[in-house]
């Protein structure tokens, strides 16, 4: 077991190689009502390690590895989903250290890519993490590299830990934090990190619904192997915590919560608009969690740990359309109207008249499940919310259209 003096004499060998990354207090009152009552929410401060070296807090654990151990002339072989292998390869970048870094199909582009730009000899191979695992432990017999595992490793997990000291200092008056949870490494060194100073703070878990691996390990009592799936939140999609990372959570964590993949995805639309905070999927569990009431926090002083930065930006485009349809801001409406001159042009003024904004507009005359002599349009819209679309909904109707609203895919 590690223990907070491990973590604070961690944190000194590493400081001169990672950012000290901000605290800001949330602007949870800005929530309207669609996304719970505003009012019932505590406030928090979010722990924002996007602005960490390489993204996200994997250059903690990274560079303790790199500082700690004894690396040999074969480097160092890391196996990752994304954020570890940036963020070992950035370690090594700034140490001088040869790095190769094994990743499966799936990892994010934009992840796969910075890792190329730091230098490390990446391999993409497999499907899943555990054939990146596999590949990365085969070269590291083979090579002599030393193996830096991403969660289940002394060194990693004491890296991760200084986050809780830091958050310590900066928030004085602590109640909870919310943690995001893929292997247990992160929470792991935070818990030990916190608890052991001030057991009567609450560590809470959170995970990606799909994909729950610490909360499937604490109901089993014992790590299991949870089926395979797809997230947003890829920088927590593990599907075994591992055994070291499992006993600090049994030890130190009180609980482990689950969000779904569209209160991700709104959670990070909100750090965009409310706190101009671009974050990734995993960064962003916390926020979900606190903002859809998982846990009951009301008058307790709460910590969010944002973990990281690293999302592609056509996942930031997809998420912003799908909040915008959730918000009413963005919509669709299928019209019917008479096969005639002119009517296309009336449909469009009212529209306009109704200061909604025409994004698209698509005519099907072939395919239309109107009768002869009628046809339909579908418009995408822009509008201010559900209260101007309901109008426009009316509006159109009383001028004798056909009005459906269409519901997203």
């Amino acid at each position: 077991m590690i223990s907070r003096d491990d973590i604070r004499r961690c944190y000194d060998t590493i400081r001169p190689y990672i950012r000290r990354t901000p605290v800001v207090l949330a602007e949870l009152s800005e929530l309207d009502e669609s996304e719970g009552p505003a009012a019932a929410l505590p406030a928090a401060t979010l722990k924002l390690e996007q602005l960490q070296c390489a993204g996200s807090f994997k250059a903690r654990g990274a560079f303790t590895n790199l500082l700690l151990r004894q690396v040999p002339p074969a480097g160092v072989v890391a196996a990752s989903g994304g954020n570890h292998g940036v963020a070992v390869a950035y370690a090594a970048h700034r140490l001088g250290v040869p790095a190769k870094i094994f990743v499966p199909t799936v990892s994010a582009p934009t992840k796969i890519e910075r890792i190329r730009q730091l230098g490390a000899d990446l391999v993409v191979t497999g499907e899943r993490y555990a054939d990146a695992l596999a590949a990365a432990q085969d070269w590291e017999r083979s090579s002599g590299a030393m193996s830096v595992h991403a969660y289940d490793q002394r060194e990693t997990i004491l890296g991760q830990g200084t986050l809780a000291l830091e958050l310590a200092e900066q928030v004085r008056e602590l109640d909870t934090v919310l943690v995001p949870v893929g292997g247990g490494g992160l929470i792991g060194g935070v818990a030990v990190a916190i608890k052991s100073a001030r057991p009567d703070v609450a560590v809470i878990g959170v995970q990606a619904q799909e994909i729950a691996a610490m909360r499937g390990a604490l109901t089993a009592g014992a790590p299991v192997e949870v089926a395979a799936a797809t997230t947003i939140a890829d920088g927590i999609a593990v599907r075994r915590v591992g055994k070291e990372t499992f006993e600090l959570a049994r030890r130190y964590v009180d609980q482990v919560v689950t969000v779904t993949e569209e209160e991700i995805a709104n959670a990070i639309l909100l750090l965009l608009e409310i706190e101009k905070t671009v974050v990734e999927g995993a960064g962003a569990v916390p926020l979900a969690a606190l903002a859809n009431q998982r846990v009951a926090l009301a008058g307790r002083t709460v910590a969010l740990v944002v973990s990281g930065g690293n999302i592609d930006v056509n996942v930031i485009a997809r998420v912003i359309e799908r909040g915008l349809v959730k918000d009413g801001r963005l919509v669709r409406l299928r019209v019917r109207l008479r096969d005639r001159p002119g009517t296309l042009a009336r449909l469009a003024s009212l529209v306009a008249a109704a200061r909604a904004n025409v994004l698209r507009i698509e005519h099907d005359r072939a395919f239309s499940r109107a009768p002869v002599g009628d046809t339909e349009v579908e418009l995408t819209l822009e509008t201010s919310g559900p209260e101007q679309i309901e109008t426009l909904k009316r509006q159109l109707t009383e001028a004798g259209y056909f009005v459906e609203e269409v519901a997203p895919s």
